[in-house]
């Protein structure tokens, strides 16, 4: 990180948003896997393992923002953090492989998945919270030039988009019985997940 006059003011401003958008990410995880289980949604499970990794990614960054804003050792601290990206990229892939697997078969089977009311509501304030959350923190790490926060940041946005995917397949299966949408909608999600896995575990930013 570059050093600024108002660096401390800018890390803990970056402590606050990761910090929140850790705790979003733990209410939506435990709703999503909630409802995704009692509806038999693949796209709603699968989209709450994924705010599960972003936990996980988050509270990563939290840990080498508050080692920074308390004067630690960054070389430790960079090492430590290509080291869990790295761990969380092979979680991605596992999201990956899990979601496409369970989403043919639901095809191939036609296991119809029930209307989810609590999904549907789920998505779409996620659809909004995440690109505000996002839009913050990348306006903080390009003044910290910071790429960890602004690589954490890219990820909420994406989730924005996994949102929007997740928002369409449930409001189709529900609104006109679409049931294939839902699984759709889950295999839709794959390829950013695959792109976070293998960048995460060739420790790209």
């Amino acid at each position: 990180m570059r050093a600024l006059a108002d660096g401390p003011k800018l890390l803990r401003r970056a402590v606050w948003l990761v910090g929140l958008t850790l705790a979003y990410n733990l209410v939506e995880a435990g709703i999503a896997i909630w409802a995704g289980s009692a509806a038999g949604s693949i796209a709603l499970l699968g989209f709450g393992l994924d705010s599960v990794i972003e936990c996980a990614a988050s509270a990563v960054l939290l840990w080498r923002l508050s080692v920074e804003l308390r004067g630690g050792d960054e070389e430790r601290v960079e090492t430590a953090e290509r080291r869990s990206r790295r761990f969380v990229g092979l979680t991605f892939l596992a999201l990956a492989a899990y979601i496409l697997v369970e989403s043919v078969v639901t095809l191939v089977s036609g296991d119809h998945p029930q209307p989810s009311v609590p999904g549907i509501v789920l998505a779409a304030v996620s659809l909004a919270v995440m690109p505000l959350l996002g839009w913050a923190k990348l306006r903080t790490a390009k003044r910290l030039g910071s790429r960890a926060l602004q690589a954490e940041a890219e990820e909420t946005l994406a989730c924005a988009y996994l949102s929007l995917t997740l928002l369409v397949g449930l409001v189709l299966n529900a609104a006109a019985g679409w049931w294939w949408a839902d699984p759709v909608a889950a295999l839709a999600m794959v390829p950013w997940l695959l792109k976070e896995g293998v960048e995460g575990v060739r420790g790209e930013e």
